[in-house]
């Protein structure tokens, strides 16, 4: 049964959006770490001077800051944009003519 509203009651919120969040926070910072662990970071260097143990360690740090949580109001206002676009109140441009936009544009500033 499709709800006539697009919004999240606090339940939803919390557990659907917070909790899970959380989780999925905590999981990639525990692979960084058992990567840490095992020796595992020879795939953090992204350029050939970099040093993978260094980089695994900064992603390790930086992974223990993410908050991933988005505002309630936030995600309504997604689900409201969705439910005007299925409802056909909204129109959606396909990626080819926006793509074609910004050629135009870009040509348009080299003449």
């Amino acid at each position: 049964m499709k709800k006539d509203t697009a919004t999240l009651n606090w339940i939803e919120y919390y557990f659907g959006h917070c909790w899970m969040t959380g989780w999925q926070s905590i999981r990639g910072s525990f692979r960084i770490w058992s990567d840490l662990m095992t020796g595992n970071y020879k795939d953090y260097a992204l350029m050939w001077y970099d040093d993978p143990y260094e980089e695994c360690v900064d992603w390790f740090w930086q992974s223990l800051g993410d908050d991933d949580t988005l505002p309630k109001e936030f995600l309504e206002h997604l689900l409201e944009m969705c439910d005007r676009i299925d409802r056909g109140e909204d129109e959606l441009i396909p990626f080819e003519d926006v793509d074609q936009l910004f050629e135009d544009l870009h040509n348009d500033e080299d003449t």
